[in-house]
Order: structure tokens, then C-alpha cells, then sequence
């Protein structure tokens, strides 16, 4: 039996698109800030309950993110919720920064499968730690 390679492609690329948006997808494929940040003043490492890991860095100026990445071990929502947090935070001031939600990431993604949900939250509290991190470097 041979396999149709392009078929399989077709067929998951249609599964892939009945379980996740377009800005998902987008993301998860062509995830922003996703690196090592060369020049940081703040790192954070954060495990969630599913196993998945999120590390972030920010480099701060003038009390505002100037700088931003991440990098994870996750699945596709994992690398969606990093590179959208990592978005949404770009550019923002610690104060702002700081208030980013899972729900304001699960609205920036167009939502995510309720048991992925979690992604976003992952995401957020790694920013928030590196946040924590930076503010208060002797904790």
C-alpha cells in the first residue's frame, strides 16, 4: 500500500483547521519572538500542569517592554499562546504588561479548544513571572 503524501497533507491541514482559527494555525506555524533574547534584564521559565514549558525574556527600557521572546517545548497551542503573548505584551509598559489575561490571549487567538485553554494561561503566567522577575530581582 502507498500513501498519498499530498492527500495527507490535504486532510490534515483540514483537521488542523476544524480544531484551531486561522490566527491559531498562523501562529503556531509562524510563531513570533521565538528565540533566545540576546540582550534581557529579565527571564522567567514556567512548567504547566500538562508538561509543557514556556521560557521568556524580556529587555526592559524606560519601563517598557522594549524587547520580548520565548521559547517552549509545547504543542502547537503552546507555541500560539507564547508567540501572541509575546505580541500583545511588545511595546507595552510593565504596568500594562502586567495585565494581560489568558482571556485577552484566547480573544487575540480567536479561541482555542476548552482541554488548550490552559496554553494561554501558561503563557501569561510566565509573562507575569518574568515581570515579577524584573521588578523584584532579589525574590
Amino acid at each position: 500500500m502507498s500513501i498519498d503524501w499530498e492527500k495527507y497533507q490535504e486532510l490534515y491541514e483540514t483537521a488542523m483547521r476544524l480544531n484551531y482559527g486561522e490566527v491559531v494555525l498562523d501562529h503556531g506555524k509562524n510563531p513570533r519572538n521565538l528565540e533566545d533574547l540576546e540582550k534581557f534584564n529579565a527571564f522567567s521559565i514556567v512548567t504547566g500542569p500538562c508538561g509543557d514549558t514556556i521560557a521568556m525574556w524580556l529587555q526592559v527600557e524606560d519601563d517598557k517592554i522594549a524587547g520580548i521572546s520565548f521559547t517552549t517545548d509545547g504543542c502547537i497551542t503552546s507555541l500560539a499562546a507564547g508567540s501572541m503573548t509575546t505580541e500583545l505584551a511588545k511595546g507595552k509598559s510593565i504596568a500594562d504588561a502586567r495585565e494581560i489575561s489568558q482571556q485577552d490571549v484566547l480573544e487575540a487567538l480567536g479561541g482555542l479548544p476548552e482541554d488548550s485553554e490552559h496554553c494561554a494561561l501558561l503563557a501569561t503566567n510566565t509573562l507575569k513571572e518574568a515581570i515579577k522577575n524584573y521588578c523584584n530581582p532579589e525574590e
